[in-house]
């Protein structure tokens, strides 16, 4: 069966910035990032042999949750300086490389992932790349996840969110409704961590039968809490599930290729990519062109 891995962009193109703290191309200017996530990208390729790839960008924040919640990720620092020039350098990898990408504006990539993952999963297997514990919500039969922060480079399945949650994937959006987020600066119910959010949906199942049954929360304080911040919850059940947003995309353009060897090699020159340069000139190969 054909692999689609899909790559969270922006997250690997900080983790690629703060891996390699100095590279600079011949001009002086900043390479790091590039050099890292066409790095880290060559290993995700090798790992998971997809037939199928696309790496998917941030176009923004959701107009929808900054409705329902003005502060949402709005603790988030800029971008830096360094970094914001290598994005395009990254695209241009991207296309070099014959690597389908993706950015539409006002569009979040958790969203556009979660999209393309449900309807890629109808026919495919589907592995999404990220350390963003939002997607462990779309873990199914069909659809895993390669968390870079596990060094042991297995696809998450069932056991391995259900390990580190104490939930079953499809609580997974109520159970960070219910502890909050701060990565989003989203609010939970006051004093409900992972093991109190988990120990909930053991017992009362979802969010709604749990708001609905508050009198046999056994705990005064936490029951107090809950009906407290019942709003919070179900507003914040908005803010984490991963709606479907326009998603139109063609199976050959995302098939794997060889990419374009000519576009590549004046890439790493231009960046002073020496050891990728040289990889790309095998013995018996054609010269790139340089110029």
């Amino acid at each position: 069966m054909s692999r689609l891995l899909i790559i969270d962009g922006h997250a690997y193109a900080y983790r690629a910035f703060h891996a390699i703290r100095e590279l600079r191309s011949p001009a002086g200017q900043p390479t790091n990032a590039i050099y890292g996530f066409v790095k880290m990208l060559e290993k995700m390729r090798a790992a998971v042999a997809p037939t199928h790839l696309m790496v998917v960008w941030d176009g923004g924040l959701s107009e929808e949750r900054l409705a329902a919640l003005p502060d949402y990720k709005a603790q988030r620092p800029e971008m830096p300086a360094d970094l914001r020039p290598q994005l395009d350098g990254m695209v241009q990898y991207l296309a070099a490389a014959g690597i389908a990408s993706y950015r539409a504006d006002g569009v979040e990539a958790d969203d556009y992932i979660a999209t393309l993952a449900r309807q890629a999963a109808e026919k495919w297997n589907v592995v999404i790349a990220s350390s963003d514990k939002d997607f462990m919500q779309l873990v199914s039969a069909r659809i895993g996840l390669l968390n870079p922060n596990d060094k042991t480079g297995m696809i998450w399945g069932r056991e391995q969110v259900l390990a580190k949650t104490g939930v079953e994937p499809e609580q997974v959006a109520d159970w960070l409704a219910l502890m909050g987020d701060a990565v989003d600066n989203i609010p939970g119910v006051p004093s409900v961590g992972p093991k109190t959010a988990a120990e909930l949906l053991k017992q009362f199942g979802s969010v709604e039968k749990l708001l609905a049954r508050l009198d046999e929360v056994k705990s005064d304080k936490l029951r107090q809490a809950l009906r407290a911040s019942s709003a919070t919850v179900v507003r914040n059940q908005k803010l984490v599930r991963l709606p479907a947003v326009p998603c139109q995309w063609v199976p050959e353009q995302l098939a794997v290729g060889a990419g374009d060897r000519a576009a590549l090699g004046r890439l790493f020159v231009g960046w002073g990519f020496k050891g990728m340069l040289a990889t790309l000139e095998a013995p018996g190969e054609k010269q790139v062109e340089l110029i």
